[in-house]
């Protein structure tokens, strides 16, 4: 049933907008809190304790081919961002030209991210159509760095140095109605480059919008999701394997390798959904966190019985089938599109959780 390995860690009310991001930011948090009648602090949301099984949704007619190869090709550093203040869909034109002209001017002061001998950076922004599931979702924004070498030919192409998006996929509506109508709601930011023009791309987002950024990890709860969600997913598209990885808290830590069959995982999963609907638990159509928790149990009772080694004692801190991978640093990749919409709407929920109010 599966091929378990053993190895340790490698190593170890606005209208005028303020100058000041900091100061701006607790207008919003005050703002915010009042309309939903909270105190000034961050969101007491928590995780869905439940959620629609995952269906395969052919985008493809949907999302540009570019795009959605971009999207599916790279491995993404995620972040949360905090609502962005007079930001407009119409203007991506004029913030590609404004970000360019920002990471040269950074670049002149020797601030920029060294990716080669360059002597220009082009900046692009554009709305991918298709992503946004809810009426209340703004559309995804897709950026793009390239650079040109000094040296090259003047026909040559132009090389993609760094990619990011911003999205928000089946966001909170009682969260999205509560903000202002000057603030647009993109929470969740990916990033796939060198790390220093992520950190221009963040600086200028935050100079010009007065948002935060921050780290959005992705935690043991949330990985547990994206096990059971793409497990389900086993009788459309074969998973393949479903491999975790697995931290336990020993000297020197340990990190514990658990691969199971598809069909084996989709055999308890299966056996639980249908113990759970006999027994009255959740509605046809419908994951409950009591389910993804007794799958859990379940892969964990059987490694214990094979090897004697309780994995509850640990954290699960990466999961990958065919479908995609996910690490508790944050670092996520979506290989199969048709379902790309199961998975940014569980790490947008993740990462509007991190919303001030």
């Amino acid at each position: 049933m599966e091929r378990p390995q053993t190895r340790t860690p490698l190593s170890g009310g606005v209208e005028k907008r303020m100058s000041k991001s900091r100061s701006y930011r607790l207008s919003l948090r005050s703002c915010v809190s009042s309309r939903l009648g909270l105190t000034p602090g961050w969101t007491t949301r928590r995780l869905n304790s439940k959620r629609k099984a995952p269906k395969s949704q052919n985008i493809t007619n949907q999302v540009s081919p570019d795009h959605l190869a971009l999207l599916v090709k790279h491995e993404w550093q995620l972040s949360y961002v905090s609502p962005l203040y007079h930001f407009r869909h119409t203007q991506l034109k004029s913030y590609a030209r404004q970000l360019s002209a920002f990471i040269a001017a950074e670049k002149q002061q020797g601030l920029a991210v060294e990716v080669g001998i360059q002597d220009s950076f082009k900046v692009s922004f554009s709305g991918v159509q298709g992503l946004a599931v809810a009426d209340d979702d703004p559309e995804t924004v897709l950026i793009q760095v390239h650079t040109k070498p000094v040296f090259a030919q003047q026909d040559d192409p132009l090389k993609l140095v760094w990619s990011g998006w911003l999205t928000c996929c089946n966001g909170s509506p009682e969260y999205l109605h509560s903000l202002p109508k000057d603030f647009t709601c993109l929470p969740l930011f990916g990033s796939s480059g060198a790390q220093n023009l992520t950190s221009l791309v963040k600086s200028w987002f935050q100079k010009n919008f007065d948002c935060s950024f921050g780290p959005l990890e992705i935690n043991h709860t949330s990985l547990e999701w994206l096990v059971a969600l793409w497990t389900n997913c086993n009788t459309e598209t074969n998973i393949q394997n479903l491999k975790m990885l697995w931290t336990l808290p020993v000297e020197p830590p340990l990190q514990v390798t658990y691969v199971v069959e598809g069909n084996d995982a989709w055999d308890l999963w299966s056996s639980l959904q249908q113990r759970s609907e006999g027994d009255g638990g959740e509605e046809a159509g419908w994951i409950g966190i009591e389910e993804v928790t007794a799958f859990m149990q379940g892969l964990k009772n059987h490694f214990y019985r094979h090897f004697r080694l309780e994995l509850s004692a640990g954290n699960l801190s990466q999961v990958s089938t065919s479908l995609g991978s996910a690490k508790c640093n944050g670092k996520i990749k979506v290989s199969n599109s048709r379902y790309m919409i199961t998975t940014l709407t569980l790490l947008t929920e993740c990462a509007l959780l991190k919303m001030p109010v």
